[in-house]
């Protein structure tokens, strides 16, 4: 099997080791204008036989993933497609439409789907009643890609998708994945603080899923002490849910405290199962429809930012 990697920064560089380490895989090339060795590579996709390859692995900024989907798709059938996290920088009422996604297989790179802590909160909601939910994610932006300056990411420039509600959908997949699709929403989606971005570093709403699941959620770029929690009520038990330190704290109406062991995995590891999902049967991934879900949802905050 043949792998084309599009894009080549440093998720980009981590989708081609990894895929390297795939049996299934014999060849890893890349989309890329960078001079490497390592790699056969392509300045421009419209360089590439697409028919060679048997897997695309969509890493560019988030500006380009519609157009180098529309392309692979327009070109392809019967092929395996990874596209990062965001689907898109935004979505309209056509914009999507305009993928045949009957034609390939399509998966986006939300890669917590495979953290085996939110496999265990999944285990947990079949069989409890959910009340509510509170999610908060943040990193303070510069120390978030150490080896590059955070004025010149994606994640500072609107030209290129940035924004923390954009970079940090992941929690959006998941809590749409887990608790059900968010019907309702009030939101504050702002910059607050004096990183030299253009984009949004905070981004806050509350709301309730149509499984009426009332959630409320902070996402931002400004924490100096990196975090990302969940805390779930459910009919019987409470949860705080640590998954940054792989921890699951229950506690029920007596006041019975139990810690649920969870083994930590890498992110290479999340990568390698995700990858691994795409190329077979299993369908954990997110599909291209429930991305376009995300999408929807960051819309709908977007739109009703205070």
């Amino acid at each position: 099997m043949k792998a084309l990697v599009i894009g080549f920064g440093s998720i980009g560089k981590r989708h081609a080791r990894v895929l390297s380490d795939i049996d299934a895989i014999h060849t890893v090339d890349v989309v890329t204008r960078q001079h490497i060795d390592s790699y056969t590579t392509y300045q421009h996709l419209s360089e590439v036989q697409l028919e060679d390859y048997d897997y695309f692995v969509i890493a560019s900024e988030t500006a380009k993933h519609f157009e180098q989907l529309l392309y692979i798709t327009s070109n392809v059938s019967g092929k395996s497609i990874l596209c990062e996290k965001p689907l898109f920088d935004f979505i309209d009422n056509q914009r999507h439409m305009l993928i045949d996604e009957t034609k390939n297989k399509i998966v986006i790179g939300y890669t917590l789907r495979f953290h085996p802590i939110l496999q265990k909160v999944r285990e947990i909601i079949q069989t409890e009643k959910v009340y509510n939910i509170i999610v908060t994610c943040g990193q303070y932006l510069p120390t978030w890609r150490p080896d590059v300056d955070y004025r010149q990411s994606y994640s500072a420039k609107k030209s290129l998708g940035g924004g923390v509600l954009l970079d940090l959908s992941h929690e959006i997949d998941y809590i749409q994945w887990l608790f059900g699709e968010v019907v309702e929403l009030k939101s504050y989606q702002t910059t607050i603080s004096d990183l030299e971005i253009e984009t949004d570093d905070l981004c806050m709403f509350i709301g309730k899923t149509n499984r009426k699941v009332f959630i409320n959620v902070s996402l931002d770029y400004i924490s100096k002490i990196p975090h990302r929690h969940i805390f779930i009520n459910t009919e019987q038990f409470s949860y705080n849910i640590n998954l940054i330190d792989h921890t699951i704290a229950k506690q029920g109406k007596t006041g019975t405290i139990a810690n649920i062991s969870v083994p930590p995995i890498d992110r290479d590891r999340m990568f390698h199962l995700m990858h691994t999902s795409t190329l077979t049967e299993e369908n954990t991934a997110s599909s291209y429809a429930e991305a376009v879900g995300v999408m929807n949802t960051v819309a709908k905050i977007q739109g009703a930012v205070s």
